[in-house]
């Protein structure tokens, strides 16, 4: 378990048996999303739950760091305390709105007008004395423009396309050629000196087995060619 003070953040791990079990005794469960994402100019809401094991009082403390995703040092963006107390200095004047109820375990806040600066690392704090010991999640604030594609999605479309696009034409190539040869076939087409002689050989026959399996769907690729080493029936 670990908690955050003036001092920095320090770990139960680190304090002796004795300490661990009065750390563990007094302890604050706090839950946040790990990554929200919002758009340029919707509300982004950051969503903060919190469990104590001692009753809710107005002692109880909600504060929200900032740490821009560039790095840069923590920046205390609300505070509340009995009421919300928002910023009044900063990127975020203005523009916190307090959405939770402490008496339900909630500490969330909502950013109106998000901005693509405001992409960074947000951290939720609760403290119930004499509970105030608690693990420090934090949340991720992802802000994109609407209706901008990514460019792994660009990519894959660009992909996609190209091969849909052979893939239809070759589908119609295929069908062409095949109604071609049933309305020769349907109108009595007479066939060369050439074609008789090549229907009459190996090539016919193997011309004839594909033609069936493309058309049947119900052919056998080793039947087929037991059927070019038949004998010829005269």
């Amino acid at each position: 378990q670990c908690w955050g003070g003036r001092g920095g953040s320090h770990c139960c791990a680190l304090v002796p048996k004795f300490w661990l079990s009065v750390c563990n005794a007094l302890s604050l469960e706090i839950k946040v999303n790990p990554k929200v994402r919002a758009f340029v100019g919707e509300q982004a809401l950051l969503k903060c739950s919190f469990r104590s094991s001692s009753p809710i009082t107005e002692s109880l403390l909600v504060d929200w760091t900032y740490r821009p995703l560039a790095g840069g040092q923590m920046e205390t963006i609300f505070h509340y305390r009995s009421v919300p107390h928002p910023t009044t200095a900063g990127r975020f004047k203005d523009r916190i709105i307090w959405v939770g109820n402490v008496a339900n375990g909630d500490a969330s806040i909502a950013i109106q007008s998000p901005e693509l600066s405001d992409n960074g690392t947000f951290i939720c704090s609760v403290k119930n004395p004499p509970d105030v010991y608690h693990n420090i999640p934090q949340t991720v604030l992802l802000v994109t423009e609407r209706g901008k594609l990514s460019s792994a999605a660009l990519l894959s479309i660009l992909v996609f396309l190209p091969s849909a696009l052979v893939v239809v034409l070759l589908l119609v190539r295929m069908g062409r050629k095949f109604r071609l040869l049933k309305e020769k076939g349907k109108y009595g087409y007479k066939k060369s000196s050439i074609e008789v002689s090549d229907e009459a050989g190996c090539g016919g026959k193997l011309k004839e087995w594909c033609l069936n399996c493309v058309v049947s769907e119900n052919c056998c690729f080793y039947s087929g060619f037991a059927n070019l080493g038949a004998p010829r029936r005269r």
